[in-house]
């Protein structure tokens, strides 16, 4: 059996010994785990290396500092950048040890302390000889006679890979901070889109159809965009690139949620981007805190109702509201000017305004509803329901949509009340961008006034 021992007892330290083409059966590679925990920490194996022009692709077995704990994982990297993780969905905390074991029956594990088993690829018993990273950065592991056995292509994270073809109904997904949601990337039949998934809730925040209403069969990353095929493998769509070199990879991010195309730059020595699904900040669908706004100026302003009038105003949007309440223990309160970018399908459709109020109201894990009054195109009322209250920006005024939060009864606002409640939310809206352009229309009359004083200066001393 091939071993490897690596001891990783510095932060962000990184081993570039023993790397080679490919791993065979059976083999094992160790990294020790620290003892004390340590903010910051990652160390790394590397195992495999492509041989192609910088970036190149290299598998790694790491250790790294999470949350208190050391999460051990099989990694690929392009350049700096992790595209694949064996622990992208669960991690796998363990001490003492990081081993990646590759059985005589061809079984790919990682092991911690005392024999457990993290992670596995479940192959043994088919003849698995060898693992190995193509140039496409896929990791794979095949027999005496080259055949694949396992792939990691076939396990996406949140990356997709120049040359990687993702079928009908895979997902993409990245994982927020600080929060219970994430993103998620699907190829359904009649398009691609984007959703946030909080809970139950799903509401999708970006789309792109083909024309016609064709059908969707899979996707594939070019050197010029993301291409969309039929059945017949022909491309009936695709998302072009905005630059002339080559695309790399495709990205999900776990901050924003936005979409991206990354080419590398050369000059720049790193990747960027070359196309993003959402261009300004108001697009994404977590730009504010809970119960927030994001305004024209694309700053975030509170949506705030005081319950007594001697209550002080909280210090976060949000702060103190309890959540699950419906029925007579709630009110519904709508602003005006304001709409959410998420998205999902019609709750109701031909209602008034006060039966989406209702449905809302009555429904407990419901926290805010749009209604589109139809001055849209199709001209069709609708009834849109929010399991949180995220996602809200302001919009011009006559949009047609109608956005109302579900708040306790009695928070000082109520349904007679709500012109009121509406006229609060845009003078606080109006003042952070009215503030915003005082400060800059004040700087340059401070410029202009400075600048005719120093000129008059050297008019009177000449």
């Amino acid at each position: 059996m091939k071993t490897y021992l690596f001891v990783g007892v510095l932060i962000h330290f990184f081993a570039h010994d023993s790397c080679e083409s490919d791993l065979p059966a059976p083999s094992e590679v160790m990294l020790a785990v620290p003892v004390e925990y340590s903010v910051g920490f990652k160390g790394r194996a590397f195992l495999m290396e492509t041989n192609q022009m910088l970036p190149s692709f290299k598998a790694a077995l790491s250790v790294e500092a999470i949350n208190g704990k050391y999460a051990c994982s099989l990694n690929v990297f392009l350049g700096e950048v992790k595209v694949w993780d064996s622990g992208h969905f669960t991690r796998f905390y363990t001490s003492e040890k990081c081993l990646l074991q590759l059985t005589t029956d061809g079984d790919l594990l990682l092991k911690g302390a005392n024999e457990q088993v993290g992670w596995r690829t479940a192959t043994h018993g088919q003849g698995v000889e060898r693992l190995q990273l193509s140039k496409t950065g896929n990791l794979i592991l095949v027999d005496g006679l080259n055949r694949l056995k396992w792939q990691s292509f076939n396990f996406p994270t949140d990356v997709m890979l120049w040359g990687q073809r993702l079928d009908l109904g895979t997902i993409l997904t990245s994982f927020t901070t600080n929060s219970d949601s994430f993103y998620s990337f699907e190829i359904q039949p009649n398009k691609i889109a984007m959703y946030l998934n909080s809970g139950s809730w799903k509401h999708s925040y970006w789309e792109f159809k083909p024309s016609k209403n064709r059908n969707i069969t899979f996707v594939q990353l070019g050197p010029k965009g993301l291409e969309l095929f039929n059945h017949e493998h022909r491309k009936i769509a695709q998302i072009r690139s905005q630059r002339t070199e080559p695309l790399r990879f495709m990205s999900l991010g776990n901050g924003t949620g936005n979409l991206g195309l990354y080419y590398y730059s050369s000059e720049k020595g790193k990747f960027e981007t070359s196309f993003q699904a959402l261009n300004t900040t108001c697009d994404l669908p977590l730009a504010c805190e809970p119960y927030g706004i994001c305004t024209f100026s694309n700053s975030c302003s509170c949506i705030r109702f005081v319950k007594r009038a001697e209550e002080k105003m909280r210090s976060r949007c949000g702060e103190g509201y309890r959540r699950g309440f419906c029925g007579r223990e709630a009110e519904m309160v709508e602003l005006g000017d304001v709409r959410t970018v998420l998205r999902n399908d019609p709750k109701r459709v031909n209602v008034s305004r006060e039966e989406c109020s209702s449905l809302c109201m009555d429904d407990c894990k419901c926290a805010a509803a749009l209604y589109s009054s139809g001055k849209d195109e199709e001209g069709v009322r609708e009834c849109f329901l929010y399991g949180l209250v995220r996602g809200v920006r302001q919009v011009d005024r006559g949009s047609g949509f109608n956005y109302m939060v579900k708040v306790p009864k009695g928070s000082g606002v109520g349904h007679g009340r709500s012109n009121n409640v509406r006229k609060w939310v845009l003078v606080m809206v109006g003042v952070i961008d009215g503030l915003i352009i005082l400060f800059v229309v004040g700087g340059i009359g401070y410029y202009v006034i400075r600048k005719r004083r120093k000129n008059l200066t050297v008019d009177n001393t000449s």
